[in-house]
């Protein structure tokens, strides 16, 4: 990761605050930085407006930095800042007044920017612009302008959503609360619900004129690769893990696919395994940096491929294991299962745990060992993609994005 940070605000004007100035005024100060100190309430400040790493692992609906700020304090109506990111789906801000009565939340659903918005009676969700999830940094504009917010991306308008509440007052004294990569009013008040983690990244805000700084819980906040590629990063020091039970047999002839794709010859660690409780475990990938070689056990069988890999598949049948490497089978990679061997393999599988990126170890903690080092470009069970955030996994386990 890069180490990078800056430290600087911009200033704007505040006028009035609708449900539409509120979307502008929650986009604040969303960079405050890495470095920061304890304040009296045993959290740590931080400021600045350099790259963030919103994916830091945590409770899934908490933000990773959050601020409250005085509305007397504040004029503004616009904010820019530039976001990037694969993942197709996360919270990205949250802001509210009146102590939650009044909220909104800025999220990505299907790689496509979503607005939901309580004010008084009102509830609206608007989703609308161009997909965001691939990877490059756009350039976010965030305005309100009457009643109306305006989302533009790379300077053309994306959305616009319009405000109007019977029972809503302006409002110009109380507090402000802010908050990035999660929320803070109950998921339950959402008209659309989302998985709310993020693996995504902003830098480069001009926010509202305020020097109020932020807060987290987090020891220290991680910046952002700076260059990143498709896949799911493994850096050596965990691994996600799914019950197998996730993946249902529908016939044993079809038996079960899991297919892998990356530059195998730069891993190293274990690349998968599967395992059942109370039982060794049933089936190993090792990639060897050193070596440049990939070896599969499975039972007291070993297969040892010496040659260059970018994609491995491995399907298991009723009698028996075949892998396919780069696509095309091969007689020298079929594996017949015996009794000597792993006996009752398909029962292990619906009853067992499957971990990307580590060795499964003893016992039902997820302890395990061997971790991997290197991007997992795509992973698919049973023909559908997988989302390792559906998964058990270490908070060193990026999802979506690998350094390049």
């Amino acid at each position: 990761m890069s180490s990078a940070q800056e430290t600087a605000h911009r200033g704007v004007k505040w006028k009035t605050m609708t449900g539409g100035l509120l979307l502008a005024v929650s986009l604040t100060l969303l960079g405050w930085g890495v470095e920061g100190q304890e304040n009296g309430r045993g959290k740590k400040e931080v400021s600045g407006r350099g790259p963030v790493y919103l994916g830091q692992q945590r409770d899934i609906w908490e933000p990773l930095i959050q601020m409250t700020a005085n509305l007397s304090q504040l004029q503004s109506i616009k904010s820019t800042f530039e976001f990037r990111t694969f993942d197709p789906e996360g919270a990205v801000f949250y802001g509210d007044t009146k102590h939650g009565d009044d909220w909104f939340i800025l999220s990505l659903r299907e790689g496509i920017p979503e607005m939901q918005i309580s004010e008084g009676d009102t509830l609206i969700s608007v989703a609308g612009g161009p997909k965001l999830n691939d990877g490059k940094w756009h350039l976010l504009e965030l305005s309100s302008v009457g009643k109306f917010v305006i989302l533009k991306v790379d300077g053309s308008k994306a959305l616009v959503v319009g405000v109007q509440s019977i029972e809503a007052d302006d409002v110009t004294s109380g507090e402000l609360r802010l908050a990035l990569g999660g929320i803070l009013v109950d998921t339950k008040k959402m008209i659309v619900q989302f998985e709310p983690q993020m693996d995504g990244c902003v830098r480069e805000g001009s926010w509202l004129n305020l020097s109020i700084p932020w807060e987290t819980e987090a020891e220290e906040l991680w910046p952002c690769y700076q260059n990143i590629q498709p896949g799911s990063y493994f850096p050596g020091t965990g691994f996600a893990v799914f019950s197998t039970s996730a993946f249902p047999i529908e016939a044993e002839q079809s038996g079960v696919k899991i297919e892998m794709w990356g530059e195998f010859n730069q891993m190293d660690g274990t690349v998968l395994s599967i395992k059942a409780p109370g039982q060794e475990v049933m089936l190993a990938v090792e990639a060897n940096n050193n070596t440049k070689e990939v070896t599969l056990t499975f039972g007291k069988d070993k297969i040892i491929l010496a040659e260059s890999i970018k994609r491995l598949a491995i399907i298991f049948q009723t009698d028996l294991l075949q892998l396919l490497k780069d696509g095309e089978p091969s007689e020298a990679k079929r594996l017949s299962v015996t009794a000597e061997s792993h006996p009752g393999y398909l029962t292990t599988w619906r009853e067992g745990r499957l971990a990307f990126g580590g060795l499964l170890g003893e016992g039902e903690d997820g302890v395990g060992s061997h971790f991997l080092r290197g991007c997992l470009e795509k992973i698919q069970v049973q023909g559908k993609d997988l989302d390792l955030d559906s998964a058990v996994k270490h908070a060193s386990v990026s999802s979506y994005s690998c350094p390049a």
